[in-house]
């Protein structure tokens, strides 16, 4: 979520798209503004467009329109914004494939709110787990999903709180990827308990803690700097 990441706005309101660009710019997102759908094509077929801010009431193709017409061809996702505020607004634009759906008048702080989690969203789908297994080995260990369980080389069940475990689980699903803090919250769905990155740092040192009494140090978890932590042993189904 950074300069890399752009995002289209299609607002026809000049001074409302001025305010809208230049709040997400000040999160370090690129951001580029369309009047009309065909200003908006245009951008879309010139750039990569990581999301779509699309206001309803727009001349000539409105934004319902619109949105059912990209969705048609794209994954892009779209936020629509729209003054009607009608429920029925919402649902119909939800329904032909909106990602999700803000009244205005807003506070920009509120689209900044929703723009960041939309873009964790698509984050998130970029770490689906590269095993479903229903018991995780590695390295002798034993991590059983269903059970619950974790058991060390020689057969000894390990206590883990309900954090530590789903943490791991995590952690050894998505094995050899790089994981944000902000990361590990998300695919935890808030199990966790770790609201802050902090949180996340204390967790992951009392699992680490668990993993490696008597061992080498850092042998399973890897922190990155600046970057999150990374279950480096080979994960094997059991």
């Amino acid at each position: 979520m950074t300069k890399s990441t752009h995002i289209l706005i299609v607002e026809d309101d000049p001074e409302i798209g001025a305010l809208m660009q230049r709040h997400l710019s000040e999160n370090e997102w690129r951001v580029s503004l369309a009047a009309n759908a065909a200003e908006m094509d245009r951008k879309l077929a010139g750039a990569r467009i990581d999301l779509l801010i699309l206001d309803v009431m727009l001349p000539g193709e409105d934004g319902i329109s619109i949105c059912r017409r990209v969705r048609a061809s794209s994954p892009v996702p779209i936020i629509i914004v729209s003054a009607k505020g009608d429920d029925i607004d919402k649902v119909v634009g939800l329904e032909i494939g909106a990602d999700d759906y803000l009244p205005k008048p807003f506070n920009p702080r509120e689209l900044t709110a929703r723009v960041r989690a939309m873009l964790r969203r698509m984050e998130m789908g970029s770490v689906a787990p590269t095993t479903n297994a229903q018991s995780i080995g590695f390295e002798g260990w034993e991590l059983n999903c269903t059970l619950r369980q974790l058991k060390n080389p020689e057969g000894a069940e390990i206590s883990l709180t309900g954090g530590e475990f789903d943490l791991l689980q995590v952690l050894c699903e998505r094995a050899g990827r790089v994981l944000s803090r902000e990361q590990l919250i998300d695919l935890t769905q808030g199990r966790i308990g770790a609201s802050n990155g902090r949180n996340i740092d204390i967790l992951i040192s009392r699992v680490r803690s668990k993993l490696e009494a008597g061992g080498a140090p850092y042998r399973f978890i890897r922190t990155v700097r600046s970057g999150g932590y990374e279950f480096i042993a080979k994960v094997s189904p059991v």
